[in-house]
C-alpha cells in the first residue's frame, strides 16, 4: 500500500521510507493518528500534516540518522 501512494518517488528513496515505517511503527502510527484528529477538527490536510510533523521532528531526525 505504502509503494502505491509513493509513484514518482525513486526506488532508493521508497525503501529508506519503508524501513523506516518498518522499523518504527509506533511512530508512525502516533504521526497518522494526530494528522487525522486535526483534519477532523477542520484542518486540511497539508497544514495537519506539516504541524504533526514539526511537532516530532527530533523523532523523525533520530531514526534518520540510524
Amino acid at each position: 500500500m505504502l509503494k502505491r501512494q509513493m509513484k514518482g518517488i525513486p526506488e532508493a528513496e521508497q525503501e529508506k521510507i519503508i524501513k523506516m515505517v518498518s522499523e518504527n511503527p509506533e511512530l508512525f502510527q502516533k504521526i497518522g493518528v494526530e494528522v487525522e484528529e486535526k483534519m477532523k477538527g477542520g484542518m486540511d490536510q497539508m497544514s495537519a500534516v506539516m504541524q504533526v510533523m514539526q511537532k516530532y521532528g527530533d523523532d523523525l531526525k533520530r531514526i534518520k540518522e540510524d
